[in-house]
């Protein structure tokens, strides 16, 4: 009888162990949206949507690159 509590609490105690490693296992961190990358008509660096400034259909990495490629 002894032998049996004694098999029943090893079985309890692993199953506690192996229950607080499943809850404690670090998770994925959710991955931000993401986001269209457009190229600079003039210089061909690529950078987010965003943060470009679009202009005859065309995208551009800033105001003088826009300006820059007009003439």
């Amino acid at each position: 009888m002894a032998r049996l509590l004694f098999l029943i609490a090893i079985v309890v105690v692993i199953y506690l162990l192996f229950r607080s490693y499943r809850g404690s296992a670090p998770r994925k961190p959710e991955s931000p949206d993401a986001e269209d990358m457009v190229r600079c008509a003039h210089c061909g660096v690529h950078l987010p949507k965003s943060e470009s400034v679009q202009s005859e259909g065309r995208f551009f990495c800033g105001i003088g690159h826009r300006d820059a490629y007009r003439k």
